[in-house]
């Protein structure tokens, strides 16, 4: 297996195309999944309860969520942690998913060597 190779221009890209995705499904989770009090949920993940709010009705977020087992454990153990207290997820856990999945939007987009970089999926 090699070792995951980080650029940033793919990181770029991943946070542009999944992050809000992510966020928003990480938000529901906490939200209505777990039952977490937005307010909390807000402060456990660094905004606004505005955004929280604006996440749950769809206004932030849009797009089609990246779905993959992968991809649902992760959320599933970054809700957990947030609700533990834990706070030490990147942005590289949701690269990774992305790329164990072989996910044709960054290989299609300007990256066609994306799926050829980094772990063995």
């Amino acid at each position: 297996m090699s070792q995951f190779i980080c650029n940033i221009t793919i990181c770029d890209e991943i946070a542009r195309l999944y992050l809000p995705q992510v966020r928003a499904e990480l938000v529901y989770r906490l939200v209505t999944v777990k039952g977490i009090p937005q307010t909390r949920a807000a402060k456990m993940l660094g905004m606004s309860r505005a955004a929280v709010s604006q996440y749950l009705s769809k206004k932030r977020g849009l797009g089609e969520y990246f779905k993959g087992q992968e991809m649902d454990r992760t959320i599933d153990e970054w809700a957990d942690g947030l609700i533990n207290g834990e706070n030490n997820f990147t942005i590289c856990e949701i690269c990774k998913c992305v790329k164990k999945s072989g996910d044709r939007l960054m290989a299609d987009q300007q990256f066609p060597s994306f799926i050829k970089i980094g772990e063995d999926a």
